[in-house]
């Protein structure tokens, strides 16, 4: 008797989306006052976007304009129209609002109604989480295609109005670290498009008693005049743990799916900061396989960088072979990855 067909999720196509001209480190300086060179040598990044503008303070992009982009980019590649989707995951830091979800705004720009909607708060892991539920829909058989999106202004969470001789290198640095950005994937139940398998996708929670590396807060009416910081962030912790969390969710992702380190040709690594993701990158296993980094040129835009990083492995990824992705949100201690294959 012929074994049944075990149901699949794959990868049709991805679209992104970074909103206006690369804003490089010279250009950063004269703005916000940071030193160039001290922002190559400590971040490593080289240029990233904005969706705010800095020199002015305002707002050119919501999330929902460069997210609906980045979606209707990832339709056109998969030759797909809105009503063919049926069901939309979202993952992103920065909401445009509270209520109501940008999930919601973008599907209604796109022209999408009466299908499951959803929207997960959450860091650099929350791509990978929105791509976990949106497979899991698929290979419970509610639904055929979904339509997956992660993206983040962080810009709108930076002060614009200040002298630029009268901030620390402590505030200064996500100025240099952190970009706009949005990224889009669909997800079918059948084979098409890149024709890529996604074998399996793991999110863990090992935030048990330890402080957040990341916090971003929100301020409302009440509190809006708090001397607290908007962006903080532990980066000692964040150096000593993000590797070594990155290393465990690769061997459980290779180990839950029978793959050897081998037998991956692609690397998807976590994706903090230029200096960062190379320091990560050196000391991830499998030596042989291409690693596809894009942090240093566009930036730290949270959830979309895995998409921008899958955009990027579409583009080298020619034949059949095996890649996986990690992400790692410091803000709870959260690992995930993916482990995606071509035939």
């Amino acid at each position: 008797m012929t074994a049944p067909v075990q149901p699949t999720a794959h990868l049709v196509s991805v679209g992104t989306c970074l909103p206006g001209e690369p804003v490089d480190n010279a250009t950063l300086a004269k703005l916000v006052g940071v030193d160039e060179t001290w922002a190559e040598m400590f971040i490593g990044n080289t240029s990233r976007y904005f969706a705010v503008d800095l020199a002015t303070g305002q707002v050119r992009h919501t999330l929902a304009d460069i997210a609906a982009t980045a979606a209707d980019r990832a339709l056109t590649a998969a030759g797909m129209e809105p009503y063919d989707i049926d069901g939309i995951v979202m993952g992103t830091a920065t909401p445009d609002q509270l209520m109501p979800a940008t999930v919601n705004l973008v599907a209604d720009r796109l022209g999408v109604d009466n299908v499951p909607t959803y929207q997960l708060q959450s860091g650099c892991a929350g791509a990978v989480q929105a791509l976990d539920v949106a497979r899991t829909l698929l290979l419970a058989g509610r639904c055929r295609t979904v339509l997956v999106i992660g993206g983040d202004v962080c810009a709108k969470h930076l002060e614009t109005d200040f002298d630029p001789g009268t901030r620390t290198s402590a505030e200064l640095v996500n100025y240099v670290l952190f970009g706009d950005g949005a990224g889009a994937a669909v997800l079918s139940a059948e084979p098409a498009g890149a024709g890529i398998a996604v074998r399996q996708v793991l999110n863990r929670l090992v935030g048990l008693g330890r402080e957040p590396g990341q916090v971003i807060d929100w301020f409302g009416l009440g509190d809006r005049h708090s001397d607290r910081t908007a962006v903080s962030e532990d980066y000692k912790a964040i150096e000593e743990a993000v590797p070594a969390l990155a290393r465990q969710m690769f061997w459980e992702l290779i180990q839950d799916v029978g793959w050897a380190a081998d037998d991956i040709g692609f690397l998807l690594p976590p994706q903090l900061s230029g200096r960062m993701s190379d320091r990560i990158s050196d000391a991830m296993p499998a030596p042989d396989a291409r690693r596809v980094n894009v942090v240093r040129h566009v930036g730290n835009n949270g959830n979309a960088l895995p998409f921008l990083q899958l955009a990027e492995l579409l583009r080298e990824w020619a034949g059949p072979g095996r890649a996986v992705a990690v992400a790692v949100e410091s803000s709870k201690w959260i690992k995930s990855g993916v482990a995606l294959e071509r035939s």
